[in-house]
């Protein structure tokens, strides 16, 4: 699916696996949600349309539903760089973090302390807010430069005690792009004797995750950011997943991960998030394991984003009156900006009318919005995928240097 080089990717091919994009909208939306290929379309259809039931080994239908389980699993753990022991599936990242972070404060009380960042989306600040405040534990919140995007160590290193249990905070902020340092803000909080606990959502879309790597003791992330469907997955170091004990049905299994389940799992959403695992590790050329062509794709990826976000972020310096809030040193291909005059929403809609989705809001990043000192309106944000190409980068550009009518 890709050029000959291993660092290209073949941009029309990938663009013709997505039924969507023949509406001919240039979409800069994929923050919020990519679209879907092709390829995941007919893993939810398949699993649909074979016998299928609650999971087993006795009825063919029963081992469909047991080995779509086990498969999601797998591709996941590749895609994460952890264990599929250690993979949980839930409506969504914010459902899963709410859930652990109740799971979790049941050993809080007063006298302990969580940290939260500004630079998160709420999914990833209010369920461990409301977590710690329900059981009279403290929250400290870290800031972020606004000048700069930056959410470095010392920031986090100002807030952590004796006292901290739990640190929060993103791999990638959703709303400027910014890339905390993971890896050195998880040796400063592990050597404080507390937890990480890490967003992964909008950084799983573009780079390679590891877990192990990272630091992190759990993560989440969510499908339908890479391509996939409408779900979340938690995953964590397997003896932290043991050590904890979420509420559950009497009857329904305590084995990890299934006692974070709660209900059946959505089984065609699972064949498709695996179908989209294997569409992303085909995006470039070579063999090796399916951990191995990820990370391969994903360096491919990265360079055909990193180009095209290069001519936005040229483009828009060109432009009058536009304010980038996207700046951090290190950064997803996502943009944040404002334009003098003109409220974003009316920008947004003149966009779209000429055929470019590129939305308008704080999208969650309710915290991040107000720091940056945008208020809860936020800006235009504009967002990379596999399947933007130039002429959607130009479109973009044309149309924000186009007078309103």
């Amino acid at each position: 699916m890709s050029s000959d080089t291993g660092h290209t990717l073949d941009v029309q091919a990938i663009r013709s696996c997505f039924p969507a994009l023949k509406a001919g909208t240039a979409r800069f939306d994929a923050p919020g949600g990519t679209q879907t290929p092709q390829q995941v379309v007919d893993a939810i259809a398949e699993a649909l349309t074979r016998p299928l039931a609650n999971r087993g080994v006795l009825t063919e239908a029963a081992r469909n539903a047991e080995t779509i389980v086990a498969d999601a699993r797998s591709a996941l753990a590749d895609l994460l760089g952890s264990e599929a022991g250690s993979v949980v599936f839930g409506r969504s990242a914010t459902q899963l973090v709410y859930d652990l972070a109740r799971t979790m404060a049941k050993d809080w009380g007063p006298g302990d302390e969580v940290v939260v960042s500004r630079l998160d989306h709420d999914s990833n600040i209010r369920p461990w807010v409301q977590a710690a405040e329900a059981v009279g534990a403290t929250v400290r919140w870290a800031d972020f430069d606004p000048g700069t995007g930056e959410l470095d160590a010392a920031h986090i290193e100002a807030v952590l005690s004796g006292r901290t249990r739990l640190v929060a905070v993103t791999a990638a902020s959703n709303l400027i792009g910014t890339c905390p340092d993971i890896p050195a803000l998880a040796a400063l909080v592990h050597g404080a004797g507390a937890l990480l606990h890490v967003d992964a959502v909008h950084y799983a879309s573009h780079a390679t995750v590891d877990l192990t790597a990272l630091g992190a003791d759990t993560l989440v992330c969510s499908p339908y950011k890479f391509l996939g469907p409408h779900l979340g997955v938690l995953t964590g170091r397997r003896e932290l997943l043991h050590s904890l004990r979420p509420d559950k049905l009497l009857p329904s299994s305590d084995a990890v991960p299934e006692r974070f389940e709660l209900g059946t799992l959505p089984y065609e959403l699972l064949a498709g998030a695996t179908a989209a695992v294997d569409f992303l590790a085909g995006l470039a050329p070579g063999a090796g394991s399916r951990r191995e062509r990820l990370v391969r794709a994903f360096t491919a990826l990265a360079s055909h984003e990193d180009r095209l976000h290069g001519r936005i972020e040229e483009g828009l310096a060109g432009l009058d009156g536009v304010t980038v809030y996207s700046r951090a040193a290190r950064r997803t291909p996502t943009t944040l900006f404002t334009v003098a005059g003109r409220d974003s929403g009316e920008v947004s809609r003149h966009l779209a009318e000429r055929g470019v989705d590129a939305p308008a809001g704080s999208f969650y990043a309710l915290e991040a919005s107000r720091r940056l000192g945008l208020g809860d309106e936020g800006g235009v944000r504009v967002g990379l995928a596999p399947y933007t190409c130039d002429e959607d980068v130009d479109r973009l550009l044309n149309a924000l240097d186009t007078p309103r009518g």
